[in-house]
């Protein structure tokens, strides 16, 4: 279940604690790809001591300048110092620093392609981990508003490029950039350092409180964005396009997501605005301290205790430095401001689904010999006040076909989630072959029953795919997936497509073809043929075929179920009648049952929704 949200994620010490997910992440980055890791380790290390070799180098081509244009009786010919060999020194040392140039330049774009190859390993590492946790997790939680916001969060983690990794690889890097410089200048005067510190610190906290709030407005952002873009995607999809335009719902749309656009737009605003008023002052301090640095090395070399290369070097050592130790700076302000959006991630990670296969779990029978059994099963939504099944008792027997026959809401869905353990029954138990039905391995039960809900998935695959997602480890099996489609009467649609099985549906991609309602209901109906599952459940399976269609598949339904254990869920007592046993659902409890004969008979319920469907063909 969902845990809840810190309070006031933009106290600092929350941030500072978000830091702890940075090894866990590393460790991360090393799983996706060991070896690019490592290169990039190694890449980043040369380039981080690239930028202080080459000032030292530029700063001893400046002193054998000086010291060669001081000697007495030096050429006066520039080609002379070669020929004399008073300038071989002072070549090597060019020829050095081109090296370094070029060398850094190439290195800079082995950096880059390393980088783009590490971002794609690690964003499809974490997208196939995110997928695999949320299949393990509870229906019950995916239904939590609470959960859907921190889904929405994690997700984004795994969207495109992942900020946080070329923060802290670039965070290695300019760290020993920084100590290779730091100790340059220590070397000389240890008190440019700390002025240099003292300058820096106010922007570095800075920084850190607008990312702080920052953080904290997106947070509380993630239902209100989630609305937003579900306002953009349905203003603009093509599932519901004809909707939009019959019932003129274009200006409703867009006037309620440019309302939430607009307010993100001038919070967004308010913060930019004091971060740069407050920025611009703090950055203005650092500068001052920077020329005043540079006014006390110019009065060294003044003096003769810094010589000309000495005042190269240092200045621009001490304007690098600074430049570095910002960047680091703010860069660990945004690193720390990404792992509290990491936080979100590690979080997703954590949430435990609580129905699962117990130790020892046993393997569902095969065959089932007895069938399902409800005691006493009573079950509530999270979060609902009313109780969706109560007091609920029946039995199921192995290979018999049970109807479940009620009003909307009378619990007939709940059943069938309870049947398959997508949900556990609040109180009482339900039983399989006399055992309770938690102590059978899960994966096993669910691989036991093909079931097929009324707002069964429309997947933008093709039509052999659309098939095959009964049993997807049988997806090669061409000659499977064919009879499914004649036992659901599928074939005849897919006869009629340009590519046949190879067809792609639904008009999401390039050169999908769309299929009707009923046809796409027939699709499904040959996945739960697929599965071939000892347990066989249609909820609502023909709600979307015409009268023809139903009649034929339902006949074809009951040739095809002999043998299995069959749950069948209809509003149309044309289709149900042909089930071994009815049950009348009423308040969540069985109020009769019997065949369509009995239940005519009695003066009850069955027979009241029978007339009144009756008379609609009257």
């Amino acid at each position: 279940m969902a845990k809840p949200e810190p309070a006031n994620p933009q106290v600092y010490a929350e941030r500072w604690a978000a830091l702890k997910n940075i090894p866990p992440f590393l460790a991360m980055i090393w799983r996706a790809s060991p070896g690019l890791t490592s290169v990039m380790i190694l890449l980043r290390l040369i380039r981080a001591l690239t930028p202080v070799a080459m000032l030292w180098v530029g700063k001893l081509i400046i002193d054998e300048v000086v010291r060669l244009i001081a000697l007495e009786g030096h050429p006066s010919q520039l080609g002379d110092w070669w020929i004399t060999g008073m300038a071989n020194h002072l070549l090597w040392l060019v020829i050095a620093e081109l090296a370094l140039a070029l060398g850094s330049d190439i290195i800079g774009r082995l950096v880059t392609y390393t980088d783009s190859l590490l971002q794609e390993k690690l964003v499809i590492s974490l997208s196939v981990r995110l997928m695999d946790h949320a299949s393990d997790l509870d229906l019950a939680t995916f239904e939590d508003a609470a959960f859907q916001d921190r889904l929405d969060r994690a997700r984004r983690q795994t969207m495109g490029r992942i900020p946080i990794l070329g923060q802290v690889m670039q965070q290695l890097q300019d760290s020993v950039t920084v100590i290779s410089f730091g100790a340059g200048l220590i070397a000389y005067n240890p008190w440019l350092v700390l002025l240099l510190m003292i300058a820096l610190i106010p922007a570095f906290w800075g920084e850190m409180h607008f990312n702080s709030e920052l953080y904290m407005l997106n947070w509380r952002r993630a239902a209100d964005r989630r609305e937003r873009d579900y306002l953009r995607m349905i203003g603009s999809a093509a599932d519901s396009a004809k909707e939009v335009k019959i019932f003129g719902l274009n200006s409703f749309l867009r006037d309620r997501y440019h309302l939430l656009a607009q307010r993100f737009y001038r919070e967004n605003r308010a913060i930019s605005r004091r971060q740069l008023a407050v920025m611009a002052l703090l950055t203005s301090l650092g500068t001052l301290c920077y020329y005043s640095a540079y006014l006390w090395i110019i009065g060294r070399t003044l003096t003769g205790t810094l010589s000309l290369g000495d005042l190269t070097f240092l200045s621009g050592s001490f304007l690098r430095l600074r430049g570095l130790i910002e960047g680091l700076l703010i860069s660990f302000s945004n690193m720390a401001g990404q792992a509290l959006y990491l936080d979100d991630l590690y979080k997703f990670f954590d949430e435990e689904p609580l129905i699962q296969s117990g130790p020892n779990a046993l393997p569902i029978p095969n065959p089932i010999r007895q069938g399902f059994a409800f005691e006493n099963v009573g079950f509530k939504y999270p979060e609902a006040e009313r109780w969706a099944v109560r007091g609920l008792s029946f039995e199921l027997h192995a290979g018999e076909t049970v109807a479940l026959v009620g009003e909307n809401g009378a619990g007939k869905t709940t059943i069938v989630k309870l049947l398959a353990r997508l949900y556990e029954p609040t109180e009482g138990r339900i039983l399989l072959d006399g055992r309770d039905l938690r102590d059978y391995d899960l994966d096993d039960l669910r691989a036991s029953i093909g079931v097929i809900f009324q707002d069964f998935v429309r997947y933008a695959m093709t039509a052999a795919d659309n098939i095959a997602a009964g049993r997807i480890d049988a997806r090669d099996d061409r000659g499977r997936i064919e009879n499914a489609a004649e036992r659901a009467l599928a074939d005849q649609v897919i006869a009629k497509l340009p590519a046949g099985y190879d067809q792609m549906v639904g008009k999401r991609f390039a050169r999908g073809v769309e299929l009707s309602g009923g046809e796409w209901q027939k699709l499904a109906i040959a996945r739960a043929y697929m599965r071939d599952a000892q347990v066989l459940i249609l909820d609502e399976p023909t709600a979307a075929l015409d009268a023809r269609a139903e009649f034929e598949v339902f006949q074809r339904f009951k040739d095809l179920s002999s043998a299995k254990t069959a749950l069948l869920i209809s509003h149309r007592f044309s289709s149900v009648r042909m089930a071994d046993r009815i049950l009348v659902l009423e308040d969540g409890k069985v109020q009769a049952q019997g065949t369509h004969e009995q239940l005519l008979v009695q003066n009850g319920r069955y027979r009241e929704l029978f007339e009144l469907q009756a008379q609609g063909y009257r």
